[in-house]
């Protein structure tokens, strides 16, 4: 593939994140964890289907007692709409980006539980 220079591949622009308390998520069936450190040094844990691969939830090191279900696991994922935007500078030129919502272009200055806090 031209100009691939490693990493992780993925079939989208961007990933819908839900942000729940971990208490109030539960999962039928197994998933497989991969850990990686994240710009900010924390752990991103990302779980994912062992049969299919699809992506399901992640846990943050930095946010203790927070899951981040991806909206594309819903049965319904009508369910919930975005309501801010990170790492907006990496978005591909081709992926809209709705200007009406907050966006950052990292991280989010005192990081994601402050910019939770501000747009709840």
């Amino acid at each position: 593939m031209s100009g691939f220079k490693g990493g992780c591949l993925c079939g989208t622009g961007h990933g819908t994140h839900i942000v729940i308390p971990e208490d109030a998520f539960s999962l039928v069936g197994d998933v497989k964890v991969y850990d990686r450190p994240a710009d900010s040094g924390n752990v991103v844990s990302r779980a994912f289907c062992p049969e299919c691969g699809s992506a399901i939830y992640s846990t943050n090191s930095g946010m203790p007692g927070m899951c981040f279900p991806r909206a594309s696991s819903l049965d319904d994922p009508d369910m919930i709409a975005p309501t801010m935007v990170v790492y907006a500078s990496r978005a591909a030129s081709w992926d809209y980006v709705d200007p009406d919502l907050p966006s950052f272009d990292t991280v989010p200055q005192g990081g994601p539980e402050a910019a939770i806090a501000d747009h709840s």
